[in-house]
């Protein structure tokens, strides 16, 4: 996948330079030198992520920030700057940003936290817009709902993780060790008998459809068994 990037640096050699190091990176990059332009560019196209220098004049970083927040919060970005101080760095990420990395760049560097963010953002961006169809019931990741006919509940954020564990094995087998150290971080007797506790809590929540069990696999682990 070839992701787009909006690069706003007013610093025509920098610019230039990590323009086309991206470029030879495959990234698809557009370079705009001010902040003004850069709110133009973005009214007329749509970008994965955008990269925004922070001392620039006329209009800096963390205005240019303010103002895409206005105009599209859904537009993730970025600050690249010299100004290391806590504040700064603090206000950088107030504003929504998600990185803030500081001059003088290592290119390599950037590529990688790049390609990190990029593949978080996207994996995020996929999770929330997957409902999970489980019989008569449907599962919204995003705001941990469970929905029955009329009825929902709230799970938490480890019942959701389970849930979605066994949703995506469906069917199959999910050894208790490879729960435990997915979800709970560590496969020990004590993260074992909170997984028993959170097993029995989704089986008194899915009870209303006769057609979905939870079942233990005796010394393995537990199926979830959707005919």
């Amino acid at each position: 996948m070839e992701y787009k990037l909006l690069l706003v640096e007013d610093d025509a050699s920098l610019g230039y330079l990590l323009s086309e190091y991206l470029k030879m990176k495959k990234f698809s990059i557009v370079w705009v030198k001010n902040g003004n332009n850069a709110l133009k560019i973005l009214e007329e196209h749509q970008f994965d992520l955008c990269i925004l220098d922070v001392m620039m004049p006329d209009m800096d970083g963390f205005n240019l920030a303010e103002n895409i927040n206005q105009k599209n919060s859904s537009i993730p970005f970025l600050f690249l700057t010299a100004r290391s101080l806590k504040i700064d760095v603090l206000k950088g990420f107030s504003l929504g940003a998600v990185d803030y990395i500081r001059k003088p760049i290592d290119e390599e560097e950037l590529v990688v936290r790049l390609n990190n963010l990029l593949y978080i953002l996207a994996k995020k961006n996929t999770s929330q817009k997957e409902l999970y169809k489980i019989g008569l019931y449907t599962y919204n990741p995003l705001d941990f709902e469970l929905c029955f006919e009329n009825e929902n509940w709230q799970l938490t954020s480890r019942e959701s993780e389970l849930l979605v564990y066994l949703l995506k094995n469906k069917n199959h087998i999910c050894k208790h060790k490879d729960i435990l150290t997915t979800i709970w971080g560590k496969n020990d007797y004590f993260n074992r008998k909170s997984l028993n506790v959170f097993v029995t809590r989704l089986r008194k929540l899915l009870k209303n459809d006769p057609t979905i069990k939870i079942v233990n696999i005796h010394n393995q682990g537990f199926k979830l068994i959707n005919k």
